[in-house]
């Protein structure tokens, strides 16, 4: 061969691998998403967190999904059937699934789970009591198992689509221990981890081998940004390219709305938002009392001056959207005398000290509970508001029932089923339930669990909403929508209601 002739093999080579090269590079593409609060574990079992779906949806599967439609559809389990009136529910699972390490998805990882979630382990998480009416997983070949339930669970199906259900790999996590597994998580999701630096943010790297198709993202950063002003100005400057719910303040949509690059996407979400009542100590201990707080507190004033229209009044602690919800419900109406004359009844000074408990980086909830606080002294009662970084209210003040008269209670409602709520909330015993104990109340929530008829389980829903009104457990606030800043480079993003964002679409410009 002479040497042009060679010469010119060469250079076309050269441009063929540069070309493909370029082309490669030019498939490339990162998102990277504002997330308020680093969850501290990526174990499903460690954690309620929204913040923690909206990363995890990506890591993990479980054996249901639902999508942006709220629609339940097949995930690692392709098709199931409920027999022995709901007792009995026979899953066949996916075949040819891989986890992220390259242990092989079947029967026995499903058992493992499920062994691990309902065993000592996961009675240190908060994740245990949403799954128990499962008494046990059968393991029926490589492809089938029957989960035996104490009682019909009518939620279940949906419950499997998130959370502590989400399916994890079992010789990893034996054999590199349950630690390491908080911090280096490892699912069948169609992004694998990458790399994780506490307080700082979160690495995924797309799984090509994805049983749904691999995702048209090369990566996916998270980055924790607490302050959001931080994370608007972060997206203003394009070193973010979303930042989720709960971030933005009210106050900062017309901000991002004004900017040419970016948009601000909202949809209808089951988010609510109260302040609770400490019903066992102090001056809330009286039900005539917290009704006078209900009753001294202009909530739809609040929604339409700080919401600005995103956001809807609420009677009990869901949203319009949640099974149970009732529509014929009216919330007690803002009357200052009437608060006044409750408290007077109680034996309640002018002056007397309330104390709100609220999360610190909630810009949009602090401006909310300085004007209940303002409503409560104009009814002559000193409230003041103490914030807290959010684990800390969420891990060790609430839980331990270490709160002032009232604090601050935001909920996902993500089954969009009251249970989901109204058990967590009431039930004796429960974590978000310190101070409270109601054997009449406990009974109703027990009693609907293992009801198939939807009817008359709603029935029961309704009359728990009625049943917590009454006895004033919360001052209701609102549903707030979801709210989400975008950059105009992010294409193929669709809003989920419940921030459980799956982004295997999308991509960026």
């Amino acid at each position: 061969m002479n040497s042009k002739k060679s010469l010119g093999m060469v250079l076309k080579t050269l441009a063929i691998t540069g070309s493909l090269t370029a082309a490669s590079l030019s498939f490339a593409s990162t998102l990277t998403v504002s997330s308020p609060q680093d969850p501290g574990s990526w174990d499903p079992i460690d954690t309620f967190l929204v913040n923690w779906a909206s990363v995890a949806t990506n890591i993990y599967d479980g054996l249901t999904y639902r999508g942006p439609d709220l629609k339940l559809q097949p995930g690692l389990a392709t098709s199931w059937e409920q027999l022995d009136d709901g007792k009995r529910i026979r899953f066949i699972l996916r075949q040819g699934v891989k986890f992220h390490d390259g242990e092989d998805f079947n029967a026995a990882a499903v058992k493992f789970t499920f062994d691990r979630l309902m065993g000592d382990e996961g009675k240190k998480g908060p994740q245990r009591s949403n799954y128990s009416a499962i008494d046990s997983v059968e393991v029926i070949n490589d492809y089938t198992v029957d989960f035996h339930l104490k009682a019909a669970d009518p939620v279940l199906l949906t419950k499997l689509a998130g959370y502590g259900a989400m399916i994890v790999p079992p010789k990893y996590i034996q054999e590199k221990g349950e630690d390491f597994f908080n911090t280096h998580p490892v699912g069948t999701g169609p992004f694998k981890f990458a790399s994780y630096e506490p307080k700082v943010g979160i690495k995924l790297e797309a799984y090509a081998n994805h049983w749904g198709g691999a995702p048209k993202l090369t990566n996916l950063n998270y980055r924790f940004i607490s302050e959001p002003s931080t994370a608007v100005a972060e997206l203003q400057s394009g070193r973010v390219d979303l930042v989720i719910p709960p971030t933005i303040p009210i106050g900062m949509i017309t901000t991002i709305e004004k900017d040419p690059n970016l948009k601000v996407v909202t949809t209808i979400s089951p988010t609510v938002y109260a302040l609770r009542f400490n019903t066992k100590n102090g001056i809330t201990k009286d039900e005539k009392v917290r009704k006078a707080l209900i009753y001294g507190v202009d909530r739809q004033a609040i929604i339409d001056s700080i919401l600005g229209g995103q956001a809807a009044q609420i009677t009990s602690f869901q949203s319009a959207i949640s099974f149970g919800d009732d529509p014929s419900m009216t919330p007690l109406p803002y009357d200052p005398n009437k608060a006044m004359q409750l408290l007077k009844e109680a034996g309640i000074k002018p002056g007397t000290k309330i104390q709100i408990d609220i999360r610190g980086n909630d810009a949009t909830f602090n401006e909310v509970s300085q004007a209940v606080a303002s409503y409560l002294q104009i009814v002559g009662l000193n409230a003041t508001i103490k914030p807290y970084e959010t684990n800390v209210l969420l891990n060790d003040i609430i839980p331990a029932g270490k709160t002032g008269e009232m604090f601050q209670q935001s909920w996902g409602g993500w089954t969009l089923d009251y249970d989901n709520t109204a058990y967590f909330m009431y039930h004796t015993g429960e974590k978000w339930n310190p101070y409270d104990s109601d054997p009449a109340l406990d009974k109703q929530l027990e009693s609907q669990r293992s009801i198939t008829d939807r009817a008359k389980r709603e029935e029961i829903l309704q009359s728990i909403a009625h049943y917590t009104a009454n006895r004033a457990l919360e001052m209701p606030l609102y549903s707030l929508n979801a709210i989400f800043g975008v950059s105009k480079r992010v294409k193929n993003f669709t809003p989920v209601p419940d921030s459980r964002l799956r982004l295997t679409d999308v991509t960026v410009e």
